[in-house]
């Protein structure tokens, strides 16, 4: 994933907005007002562009032994929860990118107070659901 497929596959999880807080090219995602991953534009061509994300303290551990490109993050490391950067080298594959951008969208909405996160966890549902079929379209074939 590139720094433009991140920010599209955050956006398209229920009720993300994208904001800018520590200036351009530094792009934040919440839910529920609360941040869940970080893009930072890499310094020079030499670097690569990292995202940044929220996950559970045993998962992070287990994905800073699977991948190199994967480090602790800067900020709080608490008993249960740790940020991770992710070097976006190509060496992360793409399908686990986005398990860690989802695992990290809801560890933040499962803090939320029970309304908002009872309402963003029926829309995650919901799209997840693949779309009903019509009855003009007739039986599934096998």
């Amino acid at each position: 994933m590139n720094p433009d497929d991140v920010a599209a596959y955050a956006l398209d999880l229920p009720e993300v907005s994208e904001e800018e807080p520590w200036g351009p090219h530094r792009p934040v995602y919440k839910a529920g007002g609360k941040i869940f991953a970080t893009l930072a534009a890499a310094a020079n061509a030499s670097q690569p562009d990292r995202l940044s994300v929220k996950c559970e303290s045993a998962l992070a551990l287990h994905l800073y032994e699977q991948y190199p490109a994967v480090r602790p993050g800067y900020g709080y490391q608490g008993p249960r929860w740790h940020w991770l950067t992710v070097h976006l080298d190509g060496t992360v594959p793409d399908e686990e990118l986005a398990e860690m951008i989802s695992h990290s969208w809801q560890c933040v909405v499962d803090g939320l107070p029970r309304t908002a996160r009872d309402r963003l966890h029926s829309l995650r549902r919901d799209q997840d659901q693949p779309p009903a079929q019509s009855r003009a379209d007739g039986p599934a074939s096998p």
